[in-house]
C-alpha cells in the first residue's frame, strides 16, 4: 500500500490527508462483488491540506474545485482499487498543478508572407480561369 501521492511538480501528500470510503462495487467480482465493498473512492479537501501551498491550492481549486476525487472499481480487490484510485488521484493532482508556459509573441517571417501571398494569387487565378469568358463587343 501506498503510504501517500507525488503528483508530479507537487509535494508529497500523506494519504493521512485523503479520505478513502468504501462500497460495494458493481464491477468484476460476479457474486463476490455482492458482499464486498471492493469499490474505493479517494477524496481530496485542497484547502484542507497541509502539504500545499496557498498558489499550490488556488491553481488546483480553479482547476479542479475545492474537493477533488478518484474512484476505482476496476478490480476485485479492496486493496488493488484503493492503489488504483490513489494513481487517479495523483493524475488529475498532476495535470492541475502543471503551469502554463506564456506564449510569446511572434511575427510572421518573410518567407511565410510570400507564400501566403503566393497563395492568394494562386487561388484568385484559378477562380479568374472559372469564370465564363466575357463577350467583346
Amino acid at each position: 500500500m501506498k503510504p501517500g501521492i507525488r503528483p508530479r511538480g507537487g509535494p508529497f501528500i500523506p494519504v493521512s490527508e485523503i479520505t478513502l470510503r468504501a462500497s460495494r462495487s458493481s464491477g468484476p467480482g460476479g457474486q463476490h462483488a455482492n458482499v464486498t465493498a471492493s469499490r474505493i473512492e479517494a477524496v481530496f479537501d485542497v484547502s484542507a491540506s497541509l502539504a500545499l501551498n496557498d498558489t499550490q491550492k488556488a491553481r488546483i481549486t480553479r482547476k479542479l474545485g475545492p474537493v477533488v476525487t478518484a474512484v476505482s472499481q476496476d478490480a476485485r480487490s479492496q486493496t488493488r482499487n484503493r492503489d488504483l484510485a490513489l494513481d487517479r488521484l495523483e493524475a488529475k493532482l498532476a495535470s492541475a498543478l502543471i503551469v502554463p508556459r506564456r506564449r510569446r509573441a511572434t511575427k510572421p517571417t518573410r518567407a511565410s508572407k510570400q507564400k501566403r501571398l503566393e497563395s492568394k494569387r494562386h487561388r484568385s487565378e484559378t477562380k479568374r480561369n472559372r469564370r465564363p469568358p466575357r463577350d467583346h463587343e
